[in-house]
């Protein structure tokens, strides 16, 4: 298996006027980086095109774990994204979202049922498994998110501003969670955030953008 090492090697994404310049950044294995810059930089426009959410770069290449992903489909990537908006599936319990990549990877039932009960202890979200969205906080939700994106154990982990719009007391728990399940799952993980402090608690390294376009 390959392992988990992010590699972008001089990478331009153009987003309608916006172009990003160049970029490159290397993270290693198991590694948490906090990207971070003004608003407007770029980074979510990054880390969508990493996401492969984006058409391709406009240059560059995106190499994960050894594998040039620069044109692969997103559910190719081996990538799990937490958005800024947290985005849950509507009609779908909790279960059914954490179940959700595994099923569509073809994980057998048992393989399943132990990654989503496995997934909802460390998450603190066994009471919520039959849960819909609409009645989870905004904590809740985000815990939820969490789980979505780390069920497919994937190589790299993506936070885009993913503690934002919670109370103090919520981001401060869910931070920790983040934290935790980084190290517990052993992921590298990339975090787009404006805040110093999430930097602080979450980042074994911090990177800052600058101005672009």
């Amino acid at each position: 298996m390959n392992d988990g090492m992010l590699m972008l090697e001089q990478v331009t994404v153009q987003a309608g006027h916006f172009v990003l310049a160049p970029f490159s950044l290397e993270i290693g294995e198991g590694e948490c980086v906090a990207l971070m810059g003004p608003s407007g930089c770029g980074k979510t426009t990054l880390l969508e095109t990493v996401c492969g959410l984006r058409d391709g770069p406009v240059g560059g290449r995106i190499v994960l774990g050894g594998l040039d992903m620069t044109n692969l489909p997103p559910g190719a990537r081996g990538i799990g994204l937490v958005p800024q908006d947290v985005a849950l599936f509507p009609s779908l319990t909790v279960r059914e979202q954490i179940e959700f990549g595994p099923k569509l990877h073809g994980w057998k039932a048992k393989e399943i049922k132990e990654r989503v009960e496995s997934l909802a202890a460390d998450l603190g979200l066994e009471r919520l498994l039959n849960r819909s969205p609409e009645g989870l906080s905004g904590g809740e939700a985000r815990r939820v998110a969490l789980g979505r994106a780390l069920a497919l154990r994937p190589q790299l982990l993506c936070l885009d501003e993913a503690l934002s719009g919670l109370d103090e007391a919520r981001h401060d728990e869910v931070l920790g969670v983040i934290r935790k399940m980084i190290e517990r799952e052993g992921v590298t993980a990339l975090h787009v955030t404006h805040s110093k402090k999430e930097a602080e608690v979450i980042a074994d390294r911090v990177v800052v953008m600058g101005a672009s376009g």
